[in-house]
């Protein structure tokens, strides 16, 4: 596979460094009082250190210096709609002058749940919090109300938030792989070595028997993200899915589908619904807020029974914010109109980007592949398609991590793990921008 060229890179590291004075000063100043400088340890990784932004509007994204960046990286993941949309910015400020939130019941509380229910395949009820971090152990913690059994199983790479419980086997190294296996692999320093997590292969079907085998009665959920959208945007396998929904019922577990990426991303009703798979509960985040702060489990009333009758505590100050459930209605809405006519746009454009990225880096020499499709999908510097975590591993980070500098020097902001959001208001002249930058990044 061709390789960068060191002359290359070095210039193109130091135009970004010569526009981006203002970022790299407020970075300097803010590791003084800021724990690292940034306020998620994800962040701090950024090349060639963390910008700095001013404000955003539709499909860029513009820093403290007034550079502008085509933006597909969308707060990673939350802007369905991009950068401060009119109509949702005026029914949040609507709410503003009302107060910011009541620690009481409000008229939006009912509203989105109403659109929601309607909405979602597993949803006879929701519950609102307001992190994916947060739900998913609310949706934890009812598995194991429901079945009175102590364990649930997740897949090797697949990211259900920073709570102990689940930040295990994320992204192991291949050293930690070696000495774990396929024991529970902590993701860093200070978590609780215990842990109720049984870890399986993604599209292994043997691994996901022998686990339930060999913790026979124990195992309360299989929870997954059903398009692994942390670990190189891997689909499920044809048919796997549907194994686990058939597993989990003739075991007498849960099955929770973790949407907090793939929930009002993929579409209207998720990727159940794309997959048209149904879980008994569900998790959602980022999308479903428009930006805000906000998470919902949706789930049949078997299960939200429990939170109803209070059997299954789920709490928090925050929960039902009017201020978020102000941007999730008007997103919602505009997510909804004309058929979702926005989702379909959002694949044209999104699967012209991803194809057309594909051919151009292939014709450039580069082995590559992408994965997942239209508002979600990876770009994998690598010679064939992963089907697990594991195989993802061969992809070549270290030149993805140079086109990622290539294309900010160019004007393109992307994640750094190979991972592209597109939005609703992102543009034919965007997507000839952005790969006219690559052409260029990937010629140089």
């Amino acid at each position: 596979m061709r390789s960068p060229s060191v002359n290359a890179i070095a210039s193109r590291e130091a135009r970004v460094r010569a526009r981006t004075s203002g970022s790299l000063e407020r970075y300097q100043r803010s590791v003084k009082s800021l724990a690292g400088g940034v306020s998620t340890s994800v962040r701090r990784a950024a090349r060639p250190y963390p910008l700095y932004f001013d404000h955003g509007s539709k499909a860029h994204i513009f820093d403290v210096d007034g550079n502008r960046y085509i933006d597909y990286a969308l707060a990673w993941g939350p802007l369905i709609l991009g950068h401060a949309p009119p109509e949702v910015a005026a029914r949040v400020a609507e709410h503003l002058n009302r107060g910011f939130t009541f620690g009481a019941q409000h008229e939006l509380e009912i509203e989105v749940a109403e659109r929601l229910v309607s909405l979602i395949p597993c949803a006879d009820q929701v519950a609102y919090a307001n992190s994916g971090t947060e739900i998913v152990q609310v949706a934890l913690r009812l598995a194991r109300a429901a079945t009175d059994r102590p364990l649930y199983l997740k897949f090797e790479g697949h990211y259900h938030g920073w709570d102990d419980s689940v930040l295990v086997s994320y992204r192991p190294t291949p050293e930690a792989i070696a000495q774990w296996g396929d024991q529970p692999v902590p993701v860093g320093a200070g978590q609780r070595r215990i842990s109720d997590a049984v870890v399986a292969q993604w599209n292994d079907v043997a691994s996901v028997e022998r686990a339930f085998r060999h913790n026979q009665g124990d195992i309360s959920a299989v929870i997954c993200e059903p398009l692994l959208c942390n670990s190189g945007c891997i689909p499920p396998a044809p048919g796997f899915l549907e194994f686990l929904r058939e597993l989990t019922l003739r075991e007498g577990a849960l099955l929770i589908f973790d949407e907090v990426i793939t929930g009002f991303r993929m579409a209207l009703d998720g990727a159940q619904g794309f997959y048209g798979v149904t879980p008994d509960v569900a998790t959602f985040g980022k999308a479903v807020g428009g930006g805000m702060p906000l998470s919902v489990l949706a789930g049949t009333a078997q299960y939200m029974d429990l939170i109803a009758s209070g059997k299954v505590v789920h709490s928090g100050t925050f929960n039902g914010n009017p201020l978020a459930l102000a941007s999730a209605a008007a997103t919602i809405d505009i997510l909804a109109r004309n058929n979702g006519s926005a989702y379909r746009e959002m694949w044209r454009l999104g699967e012209r980007l991803r194809t057309g990225m594909e051919s151009i880096l292939r014709q450039s020499g580069f082995s590559v592949v992408t994965s997942g499709g239209g508002p979600v999908f990876q770009l994998s510097l690598m010679s064939r398609p992963a089907t697990n975590y594991r195989e993802i591993l061969a992809a070549d980070m270290t030149a993805y991590s140079e086109l990622v500098m290539a294309l900010l020097d160019e004007g393109v902001m992307v994640l750094p793990d190979g991972r592209w959001y597109v939005s609703a208001v992102h543009t034919d002249s965007d997507i000839d921008e952005t790969l006219a930058a690559v052409r260029r990044a990937a010629e140089a």
